[in-house]
């Protein structure tokens, strides 16, 4: 029988660097001036490549189907807390956790004008809809330059003249997503298949130029095949392989004076046992609004309700998940060293964390093709938390 995957906890976090910590090196390698915390060697031109739901772990177990992605690692660092896409992504562009730049997950509550009520709609930040992955578009509601209002360590770059470039598909272009995480406009190739990944960044570095350019490449079907089939099924295997020959391909193809990174946003899990937050008797009593995904969920309580809620949550998990109040999350840094009072609002009243290989599902509040994925994400475990970093120098 397979042992549970072992929880990564917050005391053990800043043994890690993280997805934060990438473009600030970059910068630092642009200068010349490589940094001790993430290794990346002086450079001319970047290339970030990421790979939707590449895990450190995941890639070990599998390391025989990717031989170029395994010579490559060179270190091991940390998604960020929730290890989901929205909030890796962000963190990623703007050099800081999410505590200072509030994308807090897949989706939370985000309304400063009122922050207590049952008419107080949630973000969906991935998709930038309101309440649910398929609601209504939340662009008029929420504007994404507002939601997440700093610039960050990529729109800093794009300032002093490092040329930005974007290689990924074209239906991301000028989402409220993209809006909120990336803050420069820059130069887009569409591209979705790896084919067209191989060219777009080939065409973003054929011209020489006097300054920097830095070229970010985007491929979700690792992700898709683990939420689809599950991490290590048959499909996700052989879509590794193929993202191992992607950047086998995009290494040989380096410039000189060009780098190579490639990490992943998160890793995953397979689930084996659901808690269904909407057919659980009285689960949802003094319950406002439940917002995140089924591996972190935000819970938002009625006026005065938080205690009991806490107390019938956590009798009903019992050891598959924490349940843990807006305070300790807040005294034991969850969301980063730093959280600002706008994103403190948004934080729930508890903060729901999935244990071992536990979902806690909402059958009946959210779309079907979510409730039924095998593989999740956004949890403690080491699975999810770590991803590698891959670097290799033209």
């Amino acid at each position: 029988m397979n042992q549970p995957p072992a929880d990564l906890r917050p005391l053990e976090w800043g043994r890690y660097a993280t997805l934060a910590d990438v473009l600030p090196a970059v910068d630092d390698a642009f200068r010349g001036e490589p940094s001790s915390d993430v290794p990346i060697p002086p450079s001319k031109d970047v290339v970030l490549m990421l790979i939707d739901g590449l895990g450190d772990e995941l890639l070990t177990r599998h390391a025989d189907v990717a031989p170029t992605l395994t010579a490559m690692r060179t270190a091991t660092i940390r998604a960020g807390f929730p290890a989901t896409t929205a909030t890796s992504i962000t963190s990623l562009m703007a050099g800081v956790q999410c505590g200072s730049h509030g994308i807090i997950g897949y989706s939370f509550r985000t309304d400063r004008n009122a922050t207590r009520g049952p008419g107080r709609q949630t973000l969906n930040a991935l998709r930038w809809t309101l309440n649910r992955s398929d609601g209504r578009s939340a662009l008029e509601t929420y504007a994404p330059e507002s939601v997440q209002p700093l610039d960050g360590s990529l729109a800093d770059m794009a300032r002093r003249g490092v040329e930005v470039s974007y290689v990924m598909p074209l239906l991301y272009r000028g989402s409220g997503f993209s809006r909120a995480a990336f803050r420069v406009e820059g130069s887009y190739v569409g591209a979705q298949t790896p084919d067209e990944i191989r060219d777009g960044v080939g065409r973003s570095l054929a011209n020489d130029v006097a300054g920097h350019r830095f070229v970010y490449a985007y491929w979700p079907d690792l992700d898709a095949a683990g939420h689809l089939f599950g991490p290590g099924s048959p499909q996700w295997v052989s879509t590794l392989a193929v993202v191992d020959r992607l950047v086998a391909d995009l290494a040989a193809d380096l410039p000189r004076e060009t780098t190579l990174l490639v990490t992943g946003d998160h890793g995953m899990i397979q689930a084996d046992k659901r808690i269904d937050i909407d057919t659980t008797d009285e689960m949802l009593k003094g319950v406002e609004a439940v917002a995140g995904e089924m591996r972190v969920r935000q819970v938002y309580t009625r006026p005065g309700a938080r205690d009991d809620v806490q107390s019938f949550w956590t009798d009903i998990v019992g050891e598959d998940a924490h349940v843990v109040t807006h305070e300790q999350v807040l005294d034991e840094r969850w969301f980063g060293d730093e959280v600002t009072d706008f994103v403190d609002e948004r934080i729930g009243d508890l903060v729901v964390v999935a244990r071992g290989t536990t979902i806690l599902t909402r059958s009946l509040t959210e779309p079907e093709p979510e409730t039924t994925m095998l593989g999740h994400h956004g949890a403690w475990t080491f699975d999810e938390q770590l991803v590698p970093l891959l670097v290799q120098r033209g």
